[in-house]
């Protein structure tokens, strides 16, 4: 590497503290093309975990959009969605929409993987460790930012599309044509529907994340800062802390998703819609689709963790 150039992203604590989200900067601070690494590496595991998790990314929209009652409501339950989507598309139906979530999972990777370790550098102290009070904030931090980035935009063009695919006559021929209709019909600030509900859940999920990943990492190296945690422990740590987001904020994942859909034009406001659905079914409605929710989530944050750790040892 130029002796000139200053890498402003450099991370030295990590070495010894080996932070839940980045890569170790001054460990390999001799090889070249450092950053293109972070974005190839975060974007390979956003795109390995899109394609193994997009089943349950698909049921859990599907069920979360489903009405209540009547010709409104499609699906009994997770089995019947399957079965239906199996026996309406074949087994390719559960990857249906697919595409939108890859061409997308590059930069959000991106930006959800590196946004924890800019705010955790910021609250760390010149030996690079956080209190648990400042591991929460980074990821809360962390978490607000992803969903004004990118996180709002991308979810609410999935949705659309996952959506689209309930109606008798699918309306987007393809990625490009379905962008071109939703700016025309909902404008360029409609990308943006939902984005309180988002915020709330992404600022939840990703400062319970990180703060159970980087506990538990704390815990497994007790004494020995620099000892190695293996994948498979990254793995059930990571895992565990997707499953405690899940249970912790799986009702503003619905609301989220209820206002990112096609009949979005029902409610004036987030609020709204929180009002509306609770009089449409109550409690419950807030937890549809939890099953496949807590199962994507488990294996997203599992997967893309154990995947860094494997290719640039920065977790």
């Amino acid at each position: 590497m130029n002796e000139r150039f200053q890498n402003p992203f450099r991370r030295p604590w990590m070495v010894n503290n080996g932070a839940a989200s980045e890569i170790d900067y001054q460990h390999n601070k001799n090889k070249g093309g450092l950053r293109l690494r972070v974005i190839l590496a975060s974007g390979i595991a956003g795109g390995i975990d899109a394609v193994i998790t997009y089943p349950t990314d698909y049921l859990k929209t599907q069920l979360q959009l489903d009405g209540q009652k009547g010709a409104a409501k499609q699906y009994s339950g997770v089995t019947d969605c399957i079965t239906k989507t199996v026996r309406w598309y074949g087994l390719s139906g559960l990857y249906r929409g697919l595409k939108v979530v890859l061409y997308g999972a590059i930069p959000k990777s991106v930006v959800i993987l590196t946004s924890f370790d800019s705010f955790k550098s910021l609250l760390s102290d010149d030996k690079g460790r956080l209190t648990p009070g400042y591991r929460f904030l980074s990821g809360l931090a962390a978490g607000v930012f992803e969903a004004f980035i990118i996180v709002t935009p991308l979810e609410n063009i999935k949705v659309k599309f996952i959506n689209d695919r309930r109606l008798v006559q699918p309306r987007y021929r393809s990625f490009l044509h379905g962008i071109k209709l939703i700016v025309k019909e909902y404008g360029i600030l409609g990308l943006y529907k939902g984005v309180s509900a988002t915020i709330v859940k992404q600022g939840s999920s990703q400062s319970i994340r990180f703060y159970i990943m980087e506990t538990g990492k704390e815990w497994y190296k007790g004494d020995v800062s620099s000892a190695n945690v293996p994948r498979s422990v990254v793995g059930l740590i990571g895992a565990f802390a997707g499953a405690a987001s899940v249970l912790a904020n799986t009702p503003a994942d619905v609301v989220k998703t209820r206002m990112q859909g096609l009949d979005s034009h029902k409610y004036k406001n987030t609020a709204d819609c929180v009002i509306k659905m609770f009089k449409e079914g109550g409690i419950p409605t807030f937890y549809k689709g939890t099953l496949p929710r807590l199962v994507k989530v488990c294996m997203d944050v599992s997967i893309t963790l154990r995947d860094l750790r494997r290719r640039v040892g920065c977790v």
